[in-house]
């Protein structure tokens, strides 16, 4: 790290700094469905949008535990600005794992590059002279309204066993089709990505289950030798931290202030019952945020020595992280729940936090019963692959 390049504790505060420009945008971000143009200006003026991308082409490469921490401050703010900083910098990682020549296309004439990914392959390709035609639709793509590349997924046209293929894309040359068109998180901008006949280089396309199996343990930056089923979650993770710790923050400033109906507590906060569902969900956010620290902490530690977690480790991160987002989510509700039903007012902050979080906890990287059957394989000395290959 040169002198000039910011450290950790720099990063996370330039995040913190955000706070009350996010906060005061969210309500916007959320009626608009996309993130204000001047909350992705001050994410990306801040350096937040190049943690992962290579330090050869002026990024930060920042270890995942920064990552964590920065997304989780900008998640006090609005969660949906935090999800987009957590998928496009994890797009960004995602580059970083192909071919020299097409990292020079992304970052070469601008450092500041973002890419959006899904990886979910619902696309199709057709072998050409010097690469593929790429043609398909790609759902669910955060952060599509705020990147310059995108890659997706689709099945090798050339493997005998079905075999996933990463394609890199400029936005200019495919179709975002406004889908995203739900109750909750509804900035990230959860589009469509559409493609017809997109020709793709060579240096374009990478297969994605060798950096699975960790085939990117040789990469210059630490960051990028970590494990991607780890990675992947950890993205997004954060966001739902910072928006669950708002909400506790908000609870406890109302309490002094706030009756509670048809009782004798002339305010919520001389109610025993108020106090005990606080201090549960308290505990509660505060061991969540613990576990995906010390994720981070582990997938850094790994990726420092150029080592790939075993699938026993792998699995109980993922199921760790998808446990604290689920946890974090019931604690909001627990905290709409002892606010009172004004919380559900348009005015009230908390209802678009409690949909937020909702929405969130449900995103595939967090499906509790999937990560408890994934880990169970793995614990059991079972293929932990019959169920995901995200793992």
């Amino acid at each position: 790290m040169t002198d000039s390049t910011p450290g950790s504790a720099d990063l996370i505060t330039r995040a913190a700094h955000l706070r009350p420009q996010l906060w005061e945008d969210a309500p916007e971000v959320d009626r608009t469905r996309r993130l204000t143009d001047r909350n992705f200006a001050a994410m990306r003026d801040a350096g937040l949008m190049q943690l992962f991308t290579p330090r050869r082409f002026g990024g930060l490469a920042a270890n995942l535990r920064t990552y964590f921490e920065v997304t989780a401050a900008l998640g006090l703010g609005c969660s949906s600005s935090a999800w987009v900083a957590g998928v496009l910098n994890a797009g960004n990682w995602l580059v970083a794992q192909f071919p020299e020549p097409a990292q020079e296309e992304v970052w070469g004439a601008d450092p500041f590059a973002t890419t959006c990914s899904v990886l979910q392959p619902t696309g199709e390709a057709e072998l050409v002279p010097g690469g593929i035609k790429l043609t398909g639709k790609w759902g669910y793509s955060s952060g599509s309204n705020h990147c310059d590349w995108a890659i997706v997924a689709y099945p090798s046209p050339e493997a005998a066993e079905p075999e996933l293929q990463l394609a890199l894309v400029p936005m200019s040359e495919v179709e975002v089709q406004d889908t995203w068109l739900v109750t909750g998180m509804r900035g990230t901008g959860s589009n469509t990505i559409v493609a017809h006949d997109v020709f793709v280089p060579d240096h374009r396309v990478l297969p994605l289950m060798p950096i699975f199996r960790g085939e990117n343990l040789t990469a210059e930056d630490p960051v990028h030798r970590a494990a991607l089923a780890g990675v992947l979650p950890v993205s997004l993770m954060g966001s739902q931290i910072g928006a669950a710790e708002t909400a506790l923050e908000f609870v406890i400033e109302k309490a002094p202030k706030r009756q509670i109906t048809a009782s004798t507590y002339a305010v919520q906060a001389q109610s025993v019952g108020f106090q005990v569902d606080l201090a549960e969900a308290a505990t509660t956010i505060k061991a969540a945020r613990l576990i995906g620290a010390q994720a981070a902490d582990v997938l850094d530690d790994y990726a420092g020595r150029g080592e790939l977690p075993n699938e026993t480790v792998r699995s109980g991160l993922r199921m760790d992280l998808s446990w604290a987002v689920k946890r974090a989510c019931e604690s909001v509700d627990r905290l709409v729940t002892a606010h009172g039903t004004s919380a559900f007012g348009e005015f009230s902050p908390m209802q678009r936090i409690w949909r937020d979080t909702g929405i969130a906890t449900r995103h595939a990287a967090f499906n509790v019963r999937i990560s408890q059957e994934i880990y169970a394989k793995a614990l059991l000395g079972l293929d932990p692959y019959e169920i995901s290959f995200l793992v």
